[in-house]
């Protein structure tokens, strides 16, 4: 029996059967959209992410000190300081995570309206996976970004990505990459878990309860209510990642360590150090990545014809 749909239409006073053919599934979205619009989103935003990384892993007391301090240094193209490390990261890392969690969704997700719990699950497996992967680019990341902020003998000066990744695992060996890999896997997967999974389920309880059509203001509002989440669920493990993977003393890998000597100092707020230029980083961040993946879900629809 053939599953075309048999229906009845009288617009024209009389009945008469007409043959609508179901609905076709809609094919999947390129693998890679999600790396995409998380670089263009972070090369627009990278002098937020590079002072958010130096205000951790320096002393500098404040945003306004930290980005004075990289001009002062080394002029307006300081800012965009690692921008290839950024995108080797991006295109990596939240590549990696964006596939992971629509894959991971299949799994665990049940149902046309999932709770939050099952969505935050797809979130953590997604982020998981994608900070084992991504771990040898958030290394090269970080360390390009907070290499102005240490004094001139002790930079690394790495030309680019790709340079600092051959450096480091000829100077340093493969095992390396693996450098605060606990906490970067740590905080990926808490990013995910209330990143990715907030802003699925702010979207769909505001279309549900019809405050909003799907739009921009949609993609906005739940892109923002996602990035508050996220900055403060991530705070400690993210100070922490920054401080591990800048270490280059023996001995001051130690995750324990890097605990027991920053509460010392600082005493135990240190770990939502940064959280004003963190916020400021990641809400446009995150608020620019889901609107430019939102956008390019619809140019992928315009060039299928699914629009």
């Amino acid at each position: 029996m053939s599953d075309k749909k048999i229906e009845n239409f009288s617009a024209t006073g009389t009945t008469a059967p007409v043959v609508v053919a179901p609905k076709k599934k809609k094919a999947p979205y390129p693998f890679w959209l999600g790396g995409v619009a998380a670089s263009i989103a972070a090369s627009i935003t990278h002098p937020l992410d590079l002072t958010k990384v130096r205000l951790q892993a320096s002393g500098d007391k404040s945003m306004i000190t930290s980005l004075k301090n990289t001009v002062k240094n080394a002029g307006p193209r300081g800012l965009f300081d690692g921008i290839s490390g950024t995108l080797m990261r991006q295109m990596s890392y939240s590549l990696c995570r964006f596939w992971a969690y629509d894959e991971s969704k299949k799994l665990v997700v049940k149902g046309s309206n999932p709770p939050a719990w099952q969505l935050a699950l797809a979130g953590s497996m997604a982020g998981g996976i994608a900070g084992v992967v991504g771990n040898p680019a958030e290394i090269i990341m970080v360390r390009m970004q907070g290499d102005f902020a240490k004094p001139p003998e002790k930079r690394l000066n790495y030309k680019n990505c790709f340079d600092g990744l051959f450096r480091m695992i000829r100077e340093e060996g493969a095992s390396s990459m693996t450098r605060g890999m606990g906490p970067n896997v740590v905080r990926a997967i808490l990013m995910n878990a209330s990143q990715l999974a907030s802003y699925d389920y702010f979207k769909s309880q505001l279309l549900r309860g019809g405050y909003m059509d799907d739009g921009f203001g949609l993609h906005f509002t739940a892109s923002f209510a996602a990035g508050t989440v996220a900055t403060t669920v991530c705070s400690p493990a993210d100070v922490l990642k920054s401080r591990i993977m800048n270490a280059s003393a023996p001995g001051s890998t130690s995750t324990m360590q890097a605990i027991r000597t920053a509460i010392k100092n600082e005493g135990p707020m240190f770990m939502f150090k940064g959280w004003v230029p963190a916020w400021m980083r990641l809400q446009p961040t995150t608020i620019l990545i889901f609107v430019t993946f939102e956008q390019l879900k619809k140019g992928v629809d315009w060039w299928r014809g699914d629009l």
